[in-house]
């Protein structure tokens, strides 16, 4: 089951909207998707500075890691809190010293996502609650991506809840299911990508970063999925200036996306869409099996 939904914005002065229309879109999937929900946005990113979501048992617990950060390295961050989340601030030179310390594990924080401009939330619960308590109404940016899932096959957990980020300032959801992922997965482990869960979204997600690593763009990864992954699937994918869907190729999963000069919308279903500023005019349309779609801006 499970829904997907991503709005990518051409016109900047839409942006203070982003996190009002995006939360209405993922509210839409709720009975697609009831058990755990999460979003990644992209707003500001100073220049030189790293964001690195972070996620704990408790708020206090996240307020720590600052003073921990600096007395164990000499580091010093600030954090921005939002319930069980928080948004950590690094230079950039620091950030691989900052990231090897939270993989070390001795504070009990674990690692979400990171990169100049990405935020990555997400809890178990109803979308609308999950959305509330991380305040998405009130957020601002150029591109989001959201899900809701429907755990049939594992257990209900935050850990296990999309989006999932491998590489920096990109996640990735995923409506399907992948029959090689295993095999994947310990190809991928052996080109140093390391995944935190048993599930294949992972798996999609990693094997993007890595072909981008080796030099592809978003697109032409996309491509490669095509030949290396196996089963039925939907993906949206963000990046820090992109926004890209590609569906398998025989495209069982429902998808169906709108575009118009102002911005482009993607929804599981059209009601994810409804409620979007000039919709009635807009190329409303299903996207193609096998065929990457994807937009850019700087």
């Amino acid at each position: 089951m499970c829904g997907i939904i991503g709005l990518f914005l051409k016109d900047p002065e839409l942006e203070a909207e982003l996190g009002r229309l995006g939360e209405a879109m993922l509210v839409s999937m709720s009975d697609r998707g009831p058990d755990s929900a999460g979003i990644a946005i992209y707003g500001a990113g100073g220049p030189g500075r790293t964001k690195i979501t972070l996620r704990a048992a408790s708020s206090t617990m996240l307020t720590a890691v600052p003073a921990q950060l600096e007395a164990a390295t000499g580091i010093a961050a600030d954090i921005t809190i939002a319930d069980t989340h928080g948004i950590l601030s690094v230079t950039d030179t620091a950030r691989p010293a900052v990231l090897a310390w939270i993989a070390a594990g001795s504070t009990g924080v674990d690692l979400v996502g990171y990169g100049n401009r990405l935020e990555l939330y997400k809890e178990v619960g109803l979308p609308a609650a999950v959305a509330s308590r991380f305040g998405l109404a009130g957020m601002r940016g150029s591109h989001v991506i959201g899900h809701t899932r429907m755990a049939t096959e594992s257990a209900v957990t935050t850990h296990g809840a999309h989006p999932f980020s491998t590489g920096p300032d990109q996640c990735l959801v995923h409506n399907g299911s992948l029959s090689n992922h295993n095999n994947i997965r310990r190809a991928l482990r052996r080109e140093g990508i390391e995944f935190e869960t048993e599930n294949d979204t992972e798996v999609a997600a990693g094997y993007l970063t890595w072909r981008m690593r080796e030099g592809a763009s978003l697109s032409e990864a996309l491509e490669a999925t095509l030949g290396d992954l196996d089963g039925f699937y939907t993906f949206v994918v963000g990046t820090e200036t992109g926004f890209g869907v590609l569906r398998d190729p025989v495209s069982c999963k429902p998808a169906v996306m709108a575009e118009t000069d102002r911005y482009v919308a993607f929804g599981s279903e059209f009601r994810a869409l409804a409620g979007l500023p000039g919709i009635e005019d807009a190329h409303v349309f299903e996207p193609e099996p096998a065929t990457v779609y994807f937009w850019e801006r700087a």
